[in-house]
Parts: C-alpha cells; sequence; structure tokens
C-alpha cells in the first residue's frame, strides 16, 4: 500500500505582488516548489508525488523537474482554478493500491521529514491528521468590525500542512464537498464535514507558508540555518 503526497501549486499568488507565481519564485536560486518537493522526495514514508499546476505553467514545472531528477516518481496534473479543485484532479489520478494521501503546500519549504513522517503515521492510526500550532495572540470573533466574543486561546490552533488521511476517508470528503458546492480553506475541514475525528499534532513555527513579501527574508535565514546544519551534518560523518 502506498502513501501519495500531493502538492497543490496551481495558485496565481497575487499576495506575492509578482508576475511569477509565488511557488516559482527564486529561493537562494531554486524555486520555492522545488525546495518543498525535495523534503518529499527526501521522506521514506512517501512513495510518489503529485504536483498539480496551472496548465501555463506545465513546461515550466516540468523543466524544473528535469533539472532536479528526483529519486521518487513526481507527477504533473493540471490542476483547476481552486485549490480544492486542483487536489480534487489529483486525487482521480491516485492508483487503487493508495493507502494515506498526504496534502502539503507548495510553498511551505521548511517541513521536516519528520513531521511529514509523523503525519502519515497519525493517519494510519486515527483516519485523519494535521499539524498546528498554538495561537499566541487573543482571538477575536468580529462582525463588521465589531466584537462578537473572545475565543479562549487554548481551544484555538493554527492549522499548517502536511494533512494526511486514509485514502477512502479523504475521497468520500472531496466529492461530498463536490456535490454540496462546499469550499474548504482546508483539506481538514472536508472530512471535518463528514463527521470524522481529525488529529492534531504539534507543527512548527519554522513551518511556515511563504505567501507575501516580508515572508522572503524570514525564509532566506531558515534556510541558511538549514544548509549551516546540513554541513555540520556532513562534516561530523567524515
Amino acid at each position: 500500500m502506498k502513501v501519495l503526497a500531493i502538492i497543490p501549486a496551481a495558485g496565481a499568488g497575487v499576495r506575492m505582488g509578482s508576475e511569477t507565481p509565488k511557488q516559482f519564485l527564486s529561493l537562494e536560486g531554486v524555486p520555492i516548489v522545488v525546495h518543498t518537493l525535495r523534503k518529499f522526495n527526501d521522506a521514506d514514508s512517501i512513495d510518489e508525488i503529485f504536483l498539480g499546476v496551472r496548465p501555463e505553467d506545465m513546461e515550466r514545472a516540468h523543466a524544473e523537474l528535469q533539472n532536479e531528477q528526483f529519486t521518487k516518481p513526481v507527477r504533473l496534473i493540471p490542476g483547476g482554478a481552486t485549490r480544492q479543485q486542483t487536489v480534487s484532479l489529483c486525487l482521480r489520478e491516485a492508483l487503487s493500491d493508495t493507502e494515506i494521501v498526504v496534502v502539503h503546500d507548495a510553498v511551505r519549504p521548511f517541513v521536516s521529514t519528520e513531521m511529514i513522517r509523523l503525519s502519515v503515521e497519525a493517519a494510519r492510526k486515527s483516519g485523519a491528521a494535521i499539524l498546528g500550532i498554538p495561537s499566541v495572540d487573543t482571538v477575536k470573533q468580529v462582525e463588521r468590525q465589531t466584537i462578537l466574543g473572545t475565543i479562549p486561546r487554548e481551544r484555538i490552533v493554527l492549522a499548517q500542512t502536511p494533512q494526511a488521511f486514509q485514502f477512502d476517508i479523504f475521497k468520500e470528503a472531496c466529492e461530498r464537498a463536490e456535490a454540496d458546492g462546499y469550499d474548504g480553506t482546508d483539506e481538514a475541514s472536508l472530512v471535518e464535514r463528514l463527521g470524522r475525528p481529525v488529529t492534531v499534532l504539534m507543527g512548527s513555527d519554522r513551518n511556515i507558508k511563504i505567501t507575501k513579501p516580508s515572508d522572503l527574508p524570514l525564509a532566506r535565514l531558515f534556510f541558511a540555518q538549514e544548509h549551516e546544519q546540513a554541513e555540520r551534518r556532513a562534516k561530523s560523518l567524515l
């Protein structure tokens, strides 16, 4: 039974203010999405990767994959108009022996292979699992610039990816959402609608989603730290 990673990368990235979609912006000379794919290529818990991109980005994505020469199969899938449509289109291409589906943001390149492994293991046990971090800010429920109430912080987590699901559960959730015309803000919300429990694992403040220009300096810092750690590990093996 296989574990499939779906990386939806079909967005235009308008919040970044660039003509180039954010997933293809360069981070230290390499597109952000390639950094993300490297993590899943290195993860022992992943067997295959589907990358969903806009039809107009297929040629660019193909060239990047050719340059990288990943050791695991990475398949390009034409994406849809929304993230949910892109994920669903990728899911339809999954083989019958797929056991677990892991969905991850293309612009979260600092996910660790350990996070990926833990999410897969949790999904095997409970059916669905996501990463999340506690909110450090007070959360207010607001309507028309007026506070309706304060939500206790101990009951709040900020959802991250990867989000992992048993294949049959996730397939049912996607099909039900499509039939109902429901568009969720993340994959877990589709599973929640089925009344299924979703396990929350501790995420990381480093597992940032690069969506706006102010995220890039922090991303460069994290990349430099990862590179330095990798060099130290390599020297320790000599």
